[in-house]
């Protein structure tokens, strides 16, 4: 009864250690089963750390040691695995052995075979994907039950001489057996219920992570204004539930959420030292009030006491903050700082890709122009041309030319945009092909079969208008006579070609002309809008036809 009582006595010096420990970073980790080198040197020093204080604290019973010692060697290996039990296990034998005694090489030998025991429980469960388990204080129970009967099986075996060593097995087999079984699994329970606390931690923080992100999502990328700004600190100052919330760009306050708001006012300029060393040194600042003091710039009676200020970042410039504030006398917790890290990388996010978009917008824009350059004045000058030449002999023919030359030039201005139905891009090129007829007369003939069920895709803008001036300005007006132009779709599998055809055939696609830059543009833009799919397809017959085409996918935008 004597020994099992002082077992237990260092029962609970253990669990008092392993319960302070708990409440330390030192066991997070461990809680991961990670096979990272880092983690399981940690896991042996803490648990050889643990063996050689169990023989420390064991109670000399007849030239022997009763002791805790097998508790260490078993957790380490059920955390770290074979090699780091044997390791732990190998550690806290050899320190037994160098204290001496009958049982010494028993002793070592033992304490090394139960943490390879732990350890092969360890890679047993892993390997079924039933880490969890680890964790069950009934199994972790049964698993030092089977380390202890076993060590009771090599002093039997091992130490000399055997009455000597029945006699001490008689004594302490039943004490340690008992006590570091039950030492283990409460020695879990403490840890399972500090990883249970961490998981629930966690899943809190994934939570309120997630819901900052679903509300925030597309707002600052729309733009970096006063309005977004205050709707997303809105948001955080809800969902982290800090003092304040405020959010500048490099020069000015766009918004702030919370307590300060009567005195911390959008669109003043900003006031903070400390806000300018995170602007220029692109540096995440903190002032916790205490070791780091923090005082308002702006009034002396600000009720604020600490503030987190992270840099907001396109890419690689710094073009902002984000600042979270709490009151007087209150902490951040760490879950808000980590959150606020993440916030800002979320956000800085959204205004690189709000600049993307914007400039994508811009360059679309800029290739329409660049195609409008193209075909307007070439187009403009043949048609001045052209109803110059029909006005004496028809004025009412000259009329309808300049009517549909202004409905042209018309539809130009609306294609600033970047996308049209096909029914107007047919419409823009039909305008442009009456005053081509006009101007070839009986040489050129213009027919269009689009199925009505194609007419309202959406596409591009200024996708067929540089094929049709392609296909006249390399193929009818290379003919004498006879010239005709094509406007078709061809279903396929993958969806509908759109096939723009001249039956000259004289198109050379490595001319490097004016008409190149334009087909190249065309492709871009195709392939940006549709994909790969759709890139601008040419087919040539020399002295025959040239076919142009591009496919209107089934799976469309």
């Amino acid at each position: 009864m004597d020994i099992i009582l002082s077992l237990l006595q260092q029962m609970c010096v253990y669990l008092v250690l392993a319960y302070m420990l708990s409440k330390t970073p030192v066991f997070l980790p461990l809680l991961k089963i990670s096979p990272r080198l880092d983690i399981k040197l940690a896991t042996y020093s803490l648990f050889s750390l643990f063996c050689i204080l169990g023989t420390y604290f064991g109670l000399q019973v007849n030239d022997a040691i009763a002791n805790t010692r097998a508790i260490g060697a078993v957790m380490g290996g059920l955390f770290g695995g074979p090699v780091v039990g044997f390791a732990v296990g190998l550690t806290g034998g050899i320190h037994r052995y160098s204290l001496g005694g009958f049982t010494d090489v028993a002793c070592a030998v033992s304490t090394t075979a139960e943490g390879v025991i732990g350890g092969l429980f360890h890679l047993y469960f892993v390997l079924r994907g039933q880490k969890s388990l680890l964790f069950n204080t009934w199994i972790v129970f049964v698993i030092t039950l089977i380390a202890e009967i076993t060590q009771m099986l090599i002093i039997l075996l091992i130490a000399e001489p055997y009455d000597k060593a029945f006699q001490l097995v008689s004594t302490i087999a039943a004490p340690m057996i008992i006590a570091n079984s039950v030492g283990a699994a409460l020695f879990m329970s403490i840890l399972q219920d500090r990883k249970t606390i961490f998981d629930q931690y966690s899943a809190a923080f994934s939570r309120r992570a997630l819901r900052i992100a679903e509300r925030t999502v597309g707002i600052l990328s729309e733009a970096f204004t006063t309005e977004n700004a205050d709707k997303v600190a809105r948001i955080i100052y809800e969902e982290t539930n800090v003092g304040a919330v405020a959010i500048t760009d490099r020069d000015k306050i766009l918004a702030f959420i919370g307590i300060g708001n009567d005195h911390h006012l959008p669109n003043s300029p900003i006031s903070s030292p400390s806000t300018m060393q995170s602007l220029n040194e692109n540096r995440i600042i903190y002032l916790d009030g205490k070791e780091k003091t923090y005082q308002c710039s702006i009034s002396p009676d600000c009720k604020l006491g600490s503030v987190l200020i992270i840099p907001l970042r396109a890419g690689d410039r710094v073009i902002g903050t984000i600042k979270l504030y709490e009151r007087k006398r209150k902490l951040f917790s760490s879950i808000n700082i980590a959150m606020a890290e993440g916030i800002a990388e979320l956000l800085s996010s959204q205004i690189l890709y709000g600049e993307y978009q914007e400039k994508k917008i811009l360059l679309s824009k800029a290739e329409i122009k660049l195609l409008q350059a193209q075909i307007n004045p070439h187009f403009l000058f043949n048609a001045l041309n052209t109803i110059s030449a029909v006005i004496r002999k028809d004025p009412t023919k000259a009329r309808n030319l300049v009517q549909h030359l202004s409905q042209f030039f018309r539809s130009n201005l609306k294609q600033n945009v970047e996308t049209v139905t096909l029914k107007e891009e047919l419409q823009h090129v039909n305008s442009y092909l009456m005053i081509e007829q006009a101007r070839f007369s009986d040489r050129l003939t213009v027919s269009i079969d689009i199925p009505n069920e194609l007419l309202d895709t959406t596409l591009p803008s200024f996708t067929l208008q540089p094929l049709v001036e392609n296909a006249i300005k390399h193929g009818i007006a290379t003919l004498l006579s006879n010239g005709e132009i094509k406007i078709y779709a061809k279903s396929t599998s993958m969806g509908n070609k759109i096939i723009v055809e001249d039956n000259a055939g004289n198109y050379n696609p490595a001319e490097k002309n004016s008409s190149g830059l334009g087909m190249q543009i065309v492709n871009q833009r195709l392939i940006h809008y549709f994909g790969d799919k759709s890139k601008l397809l040419v087919d040539i017959q020399p002295d025959t036809y040239t076919r142009m085409m591009f496919l209107l996918p089934n799976t469309l935008r």
